[in-house]
């Protein structure tokens, strides 16, 4: 049942004094893009009648190709706080449809909702909680980023150690007044590194939350003097920044089918699949879950990261951990997701994953308890556990052989999408890096 009605918008753009309202959607790779139309046109865009170039974002349409629609989803409808009082900005997200009328195949909401139609088929609604790290740098007087910090806190440390609590506090607050809920804010461990978890929602405004939590956290950092960047690992030495999801599966009584109390970890047989599910697709599943070349900077050994197909209770160093929780909140956590993550196509593409699992009974063997972390290499090849790529290049390889995610994905998406991260390979592959020259200039 939605919340807003197409009357309770314009009533609400009336009395609020709103002066411009953006229509925001979001592109194949997970960019927020808008178009800003002023209080007076809003009739014409709720009533679908707004349109845009769609040759000119990446993913999208050929030059030659008809312009797209934007139908505003009702109840993304907010009010930016930070924005002026008099003359205030609101936002709606749109779905992005063709001149028909009909679906946008690039449109990234469009291939969530396909994905979550085929769970409620199955019976089934997914919830999602996100944990959003992030990097937070001063910059100089000409609004330069300044990679280096003074601060010295580490992780829970408390101001003064941690200079980033009020940048917080303003994120949180701006957060709840847009209506997102906040479960927790840290420090984490790096001097510029912190942490704010979302509450669990249904996994479609969870993807919406996410991309609303990215523009809040760039937005008030910037309102502070500071760059806010959701890099998988800005600096070396550092541990790099996860966005970890914690999920659970309703029914449609609302019930948590991967609870089991009677089972050692709490878990249900459908838990235990769908979390089969999402480890048989996870190196395709990393193309879009991780997808810079610099996610692999942190995905990889030595990090306070996953980098093997394992999952466990005892330890969080495997992909996968199953929290101990209470039945009703049981639940369990993917811990190799980035925050540069698409948030539409890495729900659909796990959801879709998931829900292979049940299909097909699938079972994810014994759990490993050994912290995966400390371990040497030929130790955890006793373990005979699978890695994750180890590449951008090798984890677009594993898409490209994934049906079922090539499926959810879509032609249209996956060919722009793999296309276009090939070209970023090959971009990077032609560029000599500054570990290059101090390695070799003098050797060679």
């Amino acid at each position: 049942m939605s919340r807003y009605t197409r009357e309770d918008i314009l009533r609400m753009v009336e009395e609020e004094d709103v002066g411009f309202v953006r229509l925001q959607f979001t592109d194949v790779f997970g960019t927020m893009k808008n178009v800003a139309i002023t209080a007076g046109q809003m009739e014409r865009a709720l009533d679908n009648c707004c349109s845009f170039d769609g040759s000119g974002i990446d993913g999208f349409v050929r030059i030659e190709e008809e312009d797209m629609y934007l139908y505003p989803d009702l109840d993304t409808f907010q009010i930016m706080p930070w924005r002026p009082q008099t003359g205030k900005v609101a936002r709606l997200i749109c779905d992005i449809r063709t001149q028909k009328g009909e679906p946008f195949a690039g449109d990234c909401r469009y291939v969530l909702k396909k994905v979550i139609r085929e769970a409620a088929q199955m019976g089934y609604f997914l919830y999602v909680a996100p944990e959003c790290e992030f990097c937070v740098f001063p910059c100089d007087s000409d609004g330069e980023v300044v990679m280096e910090t003074k601060s010295n806190a580490s992780y829970f440390d408390v101001a003064p150690l941690d200079q980033g609590e009020n940048v917080r506090r303003d994120i949180i607050l701006t957060l709840e007044d847009m209506g997102i809920d906040v479960k927790s804010s840290f420090h984490e461990h790096s001097p510029y590194q912190h942490e704010i978890d979302l509450l669990p929602v249904h996994s479609m405004l969870a993807a919406d939350n996410i991309t609303t939590f990215r523009m809040v956290t760039r937005t008030i950092a910037m309102r502070h003097g500071l760059h806010a960047t959701f890099m998988p690992k800005p600096k070396n030495g550092s541990e790099g920044c996860g966005m970890h999801l914690k999920m659970e599966l309703h029914d449609m009584e609302g019930n948590n089918v991967f609870a089991d109390p009677a089972d050692p970890y709490g878990l249900s047989e459908t838990g235990y699949s769908f979390m089969a599910g999402v480890m048989e697709h996870i190196r395709g599943l990393t193309a879009i879950t991780n997808p810079l070349i610099n996610s692999y900077r942190r995905i990889c050994p030595g990090n306070a990261a996953p980098s093997y197909i394992s999952w466990s209770r005892g330890n969080r160093s495997p992909l996968i951990s199953v929290p101990a929780t209470t039945p009703e909140n049981a639940h369990i956590e993917l811990r190799n997701p980035d925050p540069a993550l698409n948030p539409y196509l890495a729900i659909a593409g796990i959801l879709a994953a998931g829900l292979d699992g049940i299909r097909r009974g699938l079972k994810p063997g014994p759990a490993t308890e050994k912290n995966l972390h400390v371990l040497e290499r030929t130790e955890v090849e006793k373990l005979g556990l699978k890695r994750l790529p180890m590449s951008l290049s090798e984890a677009v390889g594993e898409l490209e052989k994934d049906e079922l995610l090539l499926s959810v994905l879509g032609e249209h998406i996956s060919g722009k999408y793999i296309r276009s991260k090939r070209r970023e390979i090959d971009k990077y592959l032609s560029y000599v890096t500054d570990w290059e020259v101090n390695q070799y200039l003098h050797k060679y």
